[in-house]
């Protein structure tokens, strides 16, 4: 899920700037939590009907959640890097994660002791508390050698490569890979085209 999250851009450029965002207002962000299976439907209409209601605290969540997807960008990069994450990108994670804890509670069911949020019907930042917990147990139980930056020019999704020998390059064989395969074609026939051109005109300067 925190992968998914990172890669709501249409793309990075190698510095890590945006080419552009998915997360343009605060209904695009409950529609995206809706389709990661956060929310429920029923949450979805609540909250958009909560945020029409709320207008600058539905700004200040996506703010929020704009900063946590760019924290966590940094932290999984500098981890594919093998490099150490920024204290300021943490920070903002471990920020998000004391929201989170506040609003778990502990409680007794007919299959057993289960977490359970607490007033999740109508918190605007409902999908944050997710999408945090989400990433520290990636970071703390996850195969982290397993993560990569798609080698796509301006793609820079992030995703974990589960293939066998740990060779996939790319966010998706049908984007990022079908653009690479055409590239690479293009300059193979235009190799080709030359040396076949230099070949003809020495054939013309030897008659």
């Amino acid at each position: 899920m925190c992968l998914d999250f990172v890669n709501t851009v249409d793309g990075r450029r190698k510095d890590s700037s945006l080419l552009g965002d998915k997360l343009k207002d605060y209904s695009d962000l409950v529609a995206w939590s809706q389709h990661s299976d956060i929310i429920t439907a029923t949450e979805t209409a609540r909250l958009i009907k909560e945020s029409k209601q709320k207008p600058a605290a539905s700004n200040a969540v996506l703010h929020r959640a704009v900063a946590l997807r760019e924290a966590l960008q940094h932290i999984f990069k500098a981890t594919v890097m093998k490099s150490a994450p920024q204290s300021i990108d943490l920070e903002t994670v471990n920020d998000e994660l004391l929201k989170a804890r506040k609003n778990e509670r502990l409680i007794s069911t007919a299959d057993g002791f289960q977490w359970r949020w607490t007033d999740s019907e109508t918190a605007l930042d409902r999908m944050l508390w997710s999408i945090a917990q989400s990433a520290a147990e990636f970071l703390m139980t996850g195969d982290l050698s397993r993560l990569r930056e798609c080698g796509g020019e301006k793609c820079g999704w992030l995703f974990e490569d589960t293939s066998r020998n740990r060779s996939r390059q790319w966010c998706t064989m049908q984007d990022c890979g079908n653009v690479a395969k055409v590239r690479r074609f293009r300059i193979r026939m235009r190799s080709s085209g030359k040396t076949k051109r230099r070949l003809t005109a020495k054939k013309r300067g030897r008659n």
